[in-house]
């Protein structure tokens, strides 16, 4: 993969995650379909990963596999009818992804969770 390829495709990975925003403030979006959309955008503007990047190889499978996923399921739960009008829109309109510190927190928890089962587990044996 070259690095044109490459950066059309975090372009167009970028503009899905705003269109997917739209998606999910619009009235005609179900429930299921907004609820994946919170999570794939919290995840995605979260600047605490699920696998931290410097752990190697699979810090980065998270980025390459969990947010394409989560946006490839979104868009197959919204109407045909809605996701072309915000994709549309999102073609139009700029938008800037800000961090979001709730999902940051979110996953600070999950690892906290996790950690904490873990020991759990290192007690009990």
């Amino acid at each position: 993969m070259n690095l044109d390829k490459l950066k059309r495709w975090a372009a167009a990975l970028k503009q899905n995650i705003f269109a997917l925003y739209l998606a999910s403030r619009d009235p005609l979006t179900p429930i299921l379909a907004k609820s994946v959309i919170v999570l794939t955008i919290g995840y995605a503007l979260s600047p605490i990963d699920l696998i931290p990047d410097f752990i190697p190889v699979i810090g980065y499978l998270d980025d390459l596999l969990l947010l394409p996923g989560g946006i490839w399921l979104a868009i197959r739960l919204i109407p045909a009818r809605v996701w072309q009008g915000c994709k549309a829109r999102a073609e139009t309109e700029s938008f800037t992804l800000p961090k979001s510190r709730g999902a940051a927190v979110v996953v600070a928890l999950l690892w906290l969770l996790l950690c904490a089962w873990v020991f759990y587990w290192w007690l009990a044996t």
